[in-house]
């Protein structure tokens, strides 16, 4: 697999090395359990420092896609649906990375006006309109989740954006905007008829409601994100250490 970094680019060098491991473990010899070239091999073919290396490869094993052993090598981990309170991945990624396929049963995009909280956390003015961005996604036989997210306006996004691709490659990418930190509310609740209706579930059946407030590398609010899941089809991982 050839593997390159663009030094010319304003993508910061350890998130496009993040990103082409994320190519690397969905190739299907690493996700058969071949341990991936080790830090020194990859430094070298990218050129770039085993400090920005390992900075990648430390992102990736937090997510759970990598597993590290001391003395032997570094390979792709077994297959989870689960998310990490530091994963700044969007779900697509996420998904692809863990090899599930995804399906995007519906996308809608509007432009709405704030409501007050989303008026306070992006500290805008009521009357200045926002993008809104829902998705119903799942696999292939049948959705497991419906996300509605909003952004804040001056990241520039028009709404002509292709949002097949996943979302955070695009405001990486196209807009040099890098999400970095996330705070997230989460909490189970019953599906009205809105949601039931989404979901393919009958109304007041339990689900997984998850709120997100992401921020920027200026830690400035970028989005506000709101997932609501199946009960029976997440798992939320959160890792502690003292």
């Amino acid at each position: 697999m050839h593997l390159s970094i663009d030094h010319n680019s304003s993508v910061p060098l350890h998130i496009q090395a993040e990103e082409l491991l994320r190519k690397m473990i969905e190739d299907p010899q690493f996700r058969s359990g071949k341990f991936l070239p080790n830090e020194v091999e990859l430094s070298k073919q990218l050129q770039i420092s085993r400090t920005t290396l390992r900075q990648a490869l430390n992102k990736l094993v937090y997510e759970g896609l990598l597993v590290r052993k001391k003395g032997i090598g570094t390979k792709v981990s077994e297959k989870t649906v689960s998310s990490k309170s530091m994963n700044w991945k969007s779900f697509s990624q996420e998904m692809a990375a863990r090899g599930i396929p995804i399906r995007n049963f519906e996308l809608h995009i509007s432009w709405v006006k704030p409501h007050e909280e989303l008026i306070h956390f992006f500290d805008i003015k009521p009357e200045q309109k926002i993008l809104k961005l829902e998705r119903l996604r799942g696999q292939p036989e049948g959705p497991f989740v419906y996300f509605v997210s909003y952004f804040h306006p001056s990241i520039g996004l028009t709404g002509e954006e292709d949002f097949k691709r996943p979302l955070y490659e695009i405001l990486e990418q196209d807009y040099n905007v890098i999400a970095t930190l996330s705070k997230e509310e989460i909490s189970a609740k019953a599906a009205d008829n809105f949601i039931a209706g989404k979901l393919e579930i009958d109304p007041g059946s339990p689900i997984l409601f998850r709120k997100r407030f992401v921020y920027d590398q200026d830690d400035k609010p970028m989005e506000q994100n709101m997932g609501y899941y199946k009960s029976d089809s997440f798992i939320y991982t959160v890792e502690s250490r003292r």
